[in-house]
């Protein structure tokens, strides 16, 4: 069974746009997200805790310059708060475990799949590949990914 937590090793280990985004609520510059333009299948888990967030599934492409999700895995791990920073009321995401700052989610995603717009930053994530789900602990999530040959 995986455990996840805010581990301060791990913490250390963060590149320095890792740390900005997750611990100092950054964000990346829009089109530069290594996780933009993954069509791959698999999920999306926090940087910092390994607690599963988004399945490939429910990625799509906002046009908006970040990843962009329509629903997260599991909501148990997704913390929402209200974010009034830069003169804007949003809703912040955040990761339970890892208390990561992971991005903010909008109202204005596809209406055929629940309307919403999670906009994560790449930074706060890790790719799981399908084919490496099972072997990392992740195979409970695989019904949530599609198949590897489309």
């Amino acid at each position: 069974m995986l455990k996840f937590s805010k581990d301060a090793e791990v913490i250390r280990k963060l590149s320095r746009e890792q740390y900005r985004v997750t611990q100092q609520n950054g964000t990346e510059i829009a089109g530069t997200g290594e996780y933009l333009d993954n069509k791959e299948p698999g999920i999306y888990v926090d940087v910092v805790s390994g607690e599963p967030l988004f399945a490939s599934s429910a990625k799509y492409d906002s046009g908006s310059g970040w990843p962009s999700f329509t629903k997260p895995i599991d909501p148990a791990h997704i913390n929402e708060r209200r974010d009034t920073a830069h003169g804007l009321i949003r809703t912040e995401v955040r990761s339970v475990h890892g208390d990561s700052h992971l991005g903010h989610v909008f109202p204005d995603g596809p209406t055929d799949r629940g309307g919403l717009r999670y906009c994560i930053n790449s930074a706060a994530l890790r790719f799981v590949h399908r084919d490496d789900m099972q072997a990392e602990g992740y195979g409970a999530y695989l019904d949530q990914v599609e198949d590897s040959n489309g």
